[in-house]
């Protein structure tokens, strides 16, 4: 209990004494007020049921002024005042009565000292102590004893509160220590955060302006792709049979593969044909006569004799019609040389070109049936590395012969042993 002293309240003014002090509890249903609580509840109710600042301002207000005194000289005088009715302890009554209406309401529903008492108890067990401490003090059942006990009770949780409290003030420095140390810890995360941040924008911004330029960049090649497109179509538009054309040559290309594979038809009978002769060859010239009254020979073109000197040459053929190259392929292999063919350019990759050119020792170019750059680029490689060639125009097997024919005029000299005659 606070060491006070009765006789030095704040203000003398404040109202004069009631004449009954500290009487006793009514037997009635009236409550009792607080100038009539004996003197030693005045403390446990002005220090629980009263906030500091909330005292403060009720002295302020009964003085008619501001009060220069500390907290435990306003708590002193505030105890000294309520021993007596006056503007003080009206003013304190009025603010328990208003503040605490709740569990007031609540103890009203006692009707014994033992049911105020059994409520205390349940409002000391849930630490809700400030309202039920005022009620259960006031409440007209309230006797001596329970008074008593009450005060015990009161005296014993704000020792319990200052314990608590001094615990609470040691988790609270620990816990402001921790929080110091925290703090620094964010201080330089946050730092290093707003570093990585500060680069990682850096490396949006240059992705950006890379993101733009190839944006640019892709605008300006959409652009040019089309007004190409346009450019192409106005050029179809200005070539009279355009669309005729590409019809034509798609049905070329189907007629080439289909001659294609017609050839290699005709490429697998021969290749019977001659597995054939030979057996006819082995059962005898009589045999082989009567298989040729029946079996119709391949009719050969009426070729003009001469006489070729090639001995294991290879004869490279640039141009001349698909369907004569088996024809051309017999002609050069009868008189002892290698056949080697290339279109020209129509379907062979130029590419190609070079290396038949380089591989063969005589060539035969048929300019009716080669692309220009295929023309051009033989007459250079013969006439840059003296191999022998012949144009002929006419892509027939009669022309092949005759370019063969002009090849041998310049071989008069050779081996006549390895004279044969095309007829």
């Amino acid at each position: 209990m606070c060491d006070h002293d009765a006789k030095q309240p704040i203000a003398v003014h404040v109202g004069k004494p009631s004449p009954i002090v500290g009487a006793a509890p009514s037997t009635g249903s009236r409550r009792q007020r607080l100038w009539d609580l004996p003197h030693k509840c005045h403390c446990p109710v002005v220090g629980v049921c009263f906030p500091l600042d909330t005292l403060r301002r009720l002295v302020n207000k009964a003085l008619g002024g501001k009060a220069v005194a500390d907290d435990y000289e306003v708590h002193v005088g505030a105890i000294a005042e309520c021993i007596h009715r006056n503007r003080l302890s009206e003013l304190m009554q009025h603010e328990l009565e208003r503040r605490y209406a709740r569990e007031i309401k609540a103890y009203r529903l006692a009707k014994t000292t033992k049911a105020v008492a059994d409520l205390w108890a349940t409002a000391v067990c849930q630490g809700d102590v400030a309202g039920a401490f005022w009620a259960a003090l006031t409440h007209p059942r309230c006797d001596d004893l329970l008074q008593e006990a009450l005060c015990r009770d009161m005296h014993m949780l704000q020792h319990q509160a200052g314990a608590t409290v001094r615990i609470d003030i040691a988790k609270f420095n620990a816990l402001m220590n921790e929080n110091a140390i925290l703090s620094r810890e964010l201080g330089r995360v946050q730092t290093r955060s707003t570093r990585l941040l500060s680069d990682k924008n850096g490396e949006i911004e240059r992705l950006n302006a890379q993101l733009m330029q190839l944006r640019a960049e892709g605008v300006t090649k959409d652009s040019r792709l089309a007004f190409l497109v346009e450019d192409m179509a106005a050029l179809k538009a200005s070539i009279p049979g355009f669309d005729a054309g590409v019809r034509l040559q798609k049905k070329v290309d189907q007629m080439a593969a289909r001659q294609s594979e017609l050839e290699g038809q005709n490429t697998e009978l021969r290749q019977k044909l001659a597995s054939a002769a030979k057996s006819l060859d082995a059962l005898g010239s009589d045999a082989l006569n009567a298989v040729r009254t029946d079996v119709p020979e391949r009719p050969e073109p009426h070729l003009s004799p001469v006489t070729v000197y090639l001995k294991q040459k290879t004869v490279l053929c640039v141009g001349g019609r698909s369907g004569n190259i088996a024809i051309y392929r017999d002609l050069v292999e009868r008189v002892g040389g290698r056949f080697a063919h290339h279109d020209g350019g129509l379907e062979d990759s130029q590419s190609v070109l070079d290396s038949s050119l380089a591989a063969a020792d005589l060539v035969i170019c048929q300019t009716g049936c080669i692309s220009h750059n295929a023309y051009w680029k033989v007459k250079d490689f013969c006439k840059r590395t003296g191999k022998r060639c012949v144009f002929v125009e006419n892509p027939s097997a009669s022309s092949l012969v005759r370019g063969l024919e002009q090849m041998s005029d310049h071989d008069t000299g050779a081996i006549q042993g390895n004279n044969v005659t095309l007829s």
